[in-house]
């Protein structure tokens, strides 16, 4: 199965359509940072909830990206709005990529009825969060949503894995 994405087509190896949306998942090929990467699309809270297994210490714990989702029959299309929100689970978020919506606005990527929409969906995200302690899945919950995730690859295989030391 392929996943075409604004920076070419990517071979996936999960897709499963979930009450909310659609599920992917896909391994990131000899990327310096990133091994895996999988997602829900939610087309009705507007968002790709993102969530990456790093090669080393983990950056974030979610990744949202704000967009139009839907569903052309068997097709799914994501319009990306260009606003991103990275979540510290319990922690922060933080609102990113201001500045590429309004230069795609200012391009003709994207309409100004679309930068309203999608500022108003990350403020409303944004605002949830906070209310949830900037924990998505109480959030999610609440909006009657709940997201199940692959377990995440391993990083060594067993047979190269260095034992481990626990200490008390």
């Amino acid at each position: 199965m392929q996943h075409h994405t604004n920076t070419g087509v990517r071979e996936v190896h999960t897709y499963r359509q979930t009450p909310h949306g659609l599920f992917v998942a896909r391994d990131f090929v000899d990327h310096p940072r990133v091994r895996h990467w999988q997602a829900h699309l939610l087309p009705a809270l507007h968002l790709v909830v993102c969530l990456y297994d790093f090669h080393v210490q983990r950056e974030h714990d979610y990744y949202l990206d704000i967009a139009h989702v839907h569903r052309d029959g068997a097709v799914w299309i994501v319009q990306d709005h260009y606003l991103d929100i990275v979540i510290h689970d319990g922690r922060t978020a933080e609102l990113l990529d201001e500045d590429e919506l309004h230069a795609a606005c200012a391009a003709g990527f994207i309409s100004d009825e679309d930068v309203y929409q999608a500022q108003l969906r990350a403020l409303v995200t944004l605002d949830g969060l906070h209310h949830a302690r900037y924990r998505l899945p109480v959030w999610l919950a609440g909006q009657g949503v709940q997201l199940d995730w692959l377990p995440a690859p391993r990083q060594v295989a067993p047979a190269q894995a260095a034992p481990q030391r626990l200490t008390a």
